[in-house]
């Protein structure tokens, strides 16, 4: 179990050197209603899912801490924060994406809420895998760029994606997350996720508005190293058929 916990970040680079595919489930702890997570578990277990990202923009459910409790008893997953801010921070997770929202200027999603977050972090066993996060415009507001207040990037400028991945690698971020937002009307652009994958070294996340099987696929043969897939997989019990 320790070895587990202390390697996330490795396992995910020894993936990417293997060309072995990751898939992430995302659950939002207010969306959760835990008389119903037992089968929902069920579904992630028979699922090809390699991770459980567990996070929102805004976390006002108190159901964290036993999600996460429920996650590890009955599932052999990595748990990973997802966090919308400080307060989404368990002790008892196996990893934290240390998140800075490298698409936006609104300086508390750069570095405040980091601020606040390191020492709380520095009191856990948690893996802190540092992660430039990019919002990328995806034809509906999404929950990401409300809370936020910042707009996403233009999917359609690639040069300018481009060089926030590649500046957020030259600062030192672990992992690459492009991310058109939950509930998102369009994907990240299958075309930007190729320029972007034969130009950054670090493995690259790839989440929202993927709503089928073949759209995971499809990331993946562009590029992805890791997508992450949330609402679509809860409302949909058949998924991963073809």
């Amino acid at each position: 179990m320790e070895q587990k916990l202390l390697n996330i970040h490795q396992q995910i680079l020894e993936a990417k050197r293997q060309g072995q595919k990751l898939l992430a489930i995302l659950l939002d702890p207010d969306k959760i209603v835990l008389g119903n997570l037992d089968s929902l578990i069920q579904k992630i277990n028979q699922s090809p899912a390699t991770h459980i990202f567990v996070g929102g923009s805004i976390v006002k459910a108190t159901i964290l801490e036993e999600l996460i409790a429920q996650l590890k008893q009955k599932t052999n997953l990595p748990v990973v924060i997802f966090p919308g801010d400080p307060s989404q921070i368990s002790p008892h997770a196996d990893a934290i994406l240390f998140l800075s929202l490298l698409s936006g200027r609104n300086p508390d999603y750069l570095i405040e809420y980091q601020v606040q977050a390191a020492p709380i972090l520095k009191k856990t066993n948690l893996e802190v895998i540092s992660t430039g996060y990019i919002l990328i415009e995806s034809g509906n507001e999404t929950a990401v760029a409300r809370v936020s207040k910042t707009k996403p990037l233009n999917r359609e400028n690639f040069d300018l994606v481009l060089a926030t991945a590649q500046a957020g690698e030259m600062l030192g971020n672990k992992l690459m997350y492009l991310e058109a937002g939950s509930g998102a009307k369009n994907a990240v652009p299958l075309k930007m996720i190729q320029l972007i994958a034969k130009n950054i070294e670090i493995p690259i996340i790839v989440g929202g508005g993927i709503t089928d099987l073949h759209g995971i696929q499809k990331a993946y043969k562009a590029g992805a190293d890791l997508v992450v897939i949330g609402t679509a997989f809860e409302n949909d019990s058949h998924f991963f058929e073809l």
